[in-house]
């Protein structure tokens, strides 16, 4: 489950790459931090308004903080099953659609994974990106609650780079010439762009400090 991602960019990167009118303003408090994105917070969206794409600011979980597990409220940031009710009456309406761009986003590795890169497998957080999209939309779907407005990204299978860290599920990478495809088609064309992104078009790196197994 991706819970964690990065947009390396500026507003003016996603206006550019995605053809999107400003719908809000850049929030100006420590809440936003689109660079370092993690459940709860605030991220730039891609949508449509009155016919037009529009970048706007969201929060990341769809349920709006109404879930809980153990008595502490829970993000519901990423949706995978979405024939179910309640995420189908959602994503079948184009307006509710939107892409999320980003530049990297995080799987953890709980056990020791090797990289190919002739070093000691490692373990922990494992950041991918994309090398034909140096800023990736993922696609995704939000909703309104009262004044704010709420997203979720959409995950599929995972491709062969993806799995030996995360095996149950990606996150929906789209290519470029399939955003529109997304934001304006019809639920079959949603689940037909509801798979993995091919993975020689992808890259993992460990972090920064990494754990290096013993041999």
């Amino acid at each position: 489950m991706c819970n964690r991602a990065r947009f390396d960019g500026e507003p003016e990167t996603i206006t550019e790459r995605f053809g999107a009118n400003l719908l809000a303003e850049k929030p100006m408090d420590n809440r936003f931090d689109p660079k370092e994105l993690r459940p709860f917070g605030r991220a730039y969206v891609v949508r449509n308004e009155a016919g037009c794409r529009g970048l706007d600011v969201m929060e990341w979980d769809v349920l709006a903080g109404q879930a809980k597990q153990a008595g502490r409220k829970v993000a519901q940031t990423n949706v995978r099953t979405l024939h179910l009710p309640q995420w189908r009456s959602l994503v079948s309406d184009p307006a509710n659609r939107c892409l999320i761009p980003l530049t990297e986003f995080c799987e953890w590795a709980r056990e020791p994974t090797d990289l190919g890169d002739g070093k000691k497998p490692i373990k922990g957080e494992m950041w991918f990106a994309v090398t034909d999209q140096p800023v990736f939309a993922v696609a995704g779907f939000w909703r309104q609650v009262g004044d704010q407005r709420y997203f979720a990204m959409v995950t599929c299978d995972a491709n062969a780079l993806v799995a030996p860290i995360h095996p149950k599920a990606m996150i929906t990478i789209l290519r470029r010439e399939d955003h529109d495809r997304w934001l304006t088609g019809s639920f079959d064309d949603v689940l037909a762009l509801q798979r993995p992104y091919s993975a020689d078009k992808m890259t993992v790196r460990g972090p920064v400090f990494p754990t290096r197994v013993r041999a």
